[in-house]
């Protein structure tokens, strides 16, 4: 009971983390952008974790959303933050940049989820399923929206042109 409780808090302290860091992101032009990758990333890291959940690979025993299978906190907060933050700092970067970029931000984020997995029951991993599958899935997200993005300000700036 009482590692239950101390797990709920660890929930509570990053959902206040990634919410106060969301709102720090808003301060930051381009908003439009930002809120793109956070929804676009969302829906990613939404459809990703439930097709996981649903096939036995991942678990998630503690949650702050009891309706949920797949962790709200990591799949519609957290995940998408450090998603802008990536979008942020490789906004001018060339492509040897942004793969660099993308492992500083993955490996930490795979390390944590490791980490997690390993001392506490937030996150079970379940099947074939193992941090290394958690990299390439958060790096593989981080590049799908980042070259997505690429192709929104295409969109927007031949608009604008056309206009």
């Amino acid at each position: 009971m009482k590692k239950r409780k101390y797990e709920k808090n660890i929930l509570r302290i990053l959902c206040v983390i990634g919410i106060g860091s969301f709102l720090g992101l808003l301060k930051k032009p381009p908003l439009k952008d930002w809120l793109i990758i956070f929804l676009l990333k969302s829906y990613i890291a939404s459809i990703l974790d439930n097709l996981l959940v649903k096939k036995g690979y991942l678990t998630y025993p503690i949650k702050l959303l009891k309706t949920f299978d797949v962790s709200v906190l990591f799949s519609y907060l957290l995940f998408p933050v450090c998603c802008i933050y990536f979008n942020q700092v490789t906004v001018n970067s060339r492509l040897i940049g942004i793969l660099t970029k993308c492992i500083f931000f993955s490996v930490p984020s795979a390390l944590a989820e490791h980490w997690i997995e390993k001392n506490t029951d937030l996150i079970r991993y379940k099947k074939t399923w193992t941090s290394f599958h958690s990299f390439l899935s958060i790096a593989g997200t981080f590049l799908f929206v980042r070259f997505m993005m690429v192709l929104v300000r295409k969109a927007n700036i031949k608009q604008s042109g056309e206009a």
